[in-house]
């Protein structure tokens, strides 16, 4: 009979060593996560801003602020849409004009439209100008409401529609790896799926797609370097790390894509703003690399309480702290935030509180946002699918009073949407420039203005914006009310 020992000396021998290697492989990668990044630094051309095909003025970041051409700090808050992005078996909801007249008269002024490179470039190296066009007359539609359009390229889990969700062209997959997960569609399933697993990866440690999605981008931004409605390019929807190990992930990849990212658009368009986000996974902060780039925006999203762990209690201390981790994440870039996406089940128990505890924070810390999302379903949308019902009880909620531009020593306080109230607060050393406030029409109806500063005003009940002129070395509390 054969002795065993040799054998299992063999099987032994064989673990150790990748037992070893499993070893030395996690010590390296440890030690590359936690050795600190580089700064990166992305070079685009200069600023040449047209007088542009809309009324809207030129946006630009100083200071981590987004601010007009006058200076002004200017807050964009308004909604996705994703009326131009593919939904496999699920077509997504039409936009008409409607959408665009509610949403100005309830005073929001951007819209984060998505945009699909699987519908930009369906053919390698060919850009489908149809797409495009559909594209420009959305933007033209909310720019005649006076509001921006932020574009963002929409990512979903799936990698691509072949795999269950928006995203990359059908030609982007590896061949040979199967398309297969155990859960129904619309659910985290397609981020399970081998095919898109592969996918994802593939893209991101490879120059091969990365070349086709530059591409893709810098037709976008051919299109739209002259229109000043365009508030800027937000370049990659939540990216999704797995399977490389985050912190890796970010610090050898995301980043770095972002800037090659920017000086590919910047080289056609130095125009606009650019908006990076962090990673997709959960709770799980983002690895910041300091990245150097004109008109940068972090435009990360905030889902802790609604699709995030903890869900919402109604106790507002880890949406706070959540807000807290996103500023210093932006402050690592020396950009403004802009939470590109937050949202809710409008219909759930406490859904209210939850909104006006992020909006509060919002208010606290001048920030933008953009709600997931303006027309879905009555669960998630303000305007169902159908356009036959707008929930204007969530309006009241996210239809907020804000400041919409104003100069230096202009600031507000927490609007409420409710009771229709806004105060503003006055430094006698105040920019000279107007203050343009935003004041939902729809829901509040005509603003009543008192203060001692004031130097006139002008009411634009269609666009749902108050114009105030100051007096020139003056201070003061301004008060806005429901007029009656």
């Amino acid at each position: 009979m054969t002795s065993k020992r040799p054998l299992r000396r063999r099987r032994f021998r064989i673990f150790r060593t990748l037992g070893l290697a499993l070893l030395v492989m996690i010590v390296v990668g440890t030690i590359l996560a936690f050795t600190p990044a580089p700064s990166l630094t992305a070079t685009v051309s200069p600023p040449d801003r047209p007088a542009g095909d809309s009324q809207l003025p030129w946006l630009r970041t100083e200071q981590r602020q987004i601010v007009d051409a006058m200076g002004r700090r200017v807050l964009l808050r308004g909604f996705n849409d994703d009326a131009l992005v593919s939904y496999p078996n699920d077509p997504p909801a039409p936009l008409d004009e409607k959408d665009a007249v509610l949403m100005e008269r309830a005073g929001f002024t951007v819209v984060r439209l998505g945009i699909d490179w699987a519908q930009l470039e369906p053919v390698r190296g060919q850009i489908y100008q149809p797409y495009l066009d559909r594209v420009a007359d959305a933007v033209r539609l909310f720019n005649q409401h006076g509001m921006y359009v932020v574009l963002e390229m929409h990512f979903r889990l799936g990698w691509s529609p072949s795999n269950g969700y928006s995203g990359a062209p059908g030609w982007a997959h590896i061949d040979g790896v199967p398309n297969w997960n155990p859960l129904p569609r619309y659910t985290w399933s397609p981020s399970l799926s081998p095919a898109a697993w592969v996918a994802n990866t593939y893209f991101w440690t490879s120059s091969d797609w990365q070349k086709d999605f530059f591409f893709t981008w810098k037709a976008v931004a051919s299109r739209f370097r002259a229109v000043s409605g365009v508030a800027g390019y937000d370049l990659f929807n939540e990216p999704l790390p797995l399977p490389i190990p985050p912190r890796l992930f970010e610090k050898y990849w995301m980043w770095p894509l972002y800037q090659h990212a920017i000086e590919a658009v910047g080289s056609v368009d130095g125009n606009h703003l650019f908006f990076v986000e962090g990673i997709l996974l959960f709770t799980l902060d983002t690895l910041m690399v300091p990245l150097h780039a004109p008109n940068l925006v972090y435009g990360n999203h905030i889902y802790e309480g609604s699709l995030v762990p903890p869900l919402w209690n109604g106790d507002p201390g880890p949406v706070q702290h959540t807000f807290a981790v996103r500023l210093k994440e932006a402050a690592v870039l020396n950009a403004p935030l802009w939470v590109g996406e937050m949202g809710h089940d409008l219909t759930q128990s406490g859904a209210m509180s939850y909104v006006d505890t992020l909006l509060n924070d919002s208010d606290d810390h001048q920030l933008g946002w953009a709600w997931w999302q303006w027309r879905e379903s009555k669960y998630w949308g303000v305007r169902d699918r159908a356009g036959s019902y707008v929930n204007m009880d969530a309006l009241h909620h996210l239809a907020r009073p804000f400041l919409a531009a104003a100069p230096g020593g202009v600031l507000a306080g927490r609007g409420d949407g409710v009771a229709g109230r806004l105060d503003l607060y006055v430094d006698a050393g105040h920019g000279d420039f107007p203050v343009l406030v935003s004041w939902p029409e729809l829901t509040l109806g005509t603003p009543a203005l008192s203060g001692s500063c004031t130097a006139g005003s002008s009411w634009d009940q269609a666009g749902a914006r108050l114009t105030i002129s100051l007096r020139p070395g003056e201070g003061c509390d301004l008060h806005l009310m429901r007029a009656g």
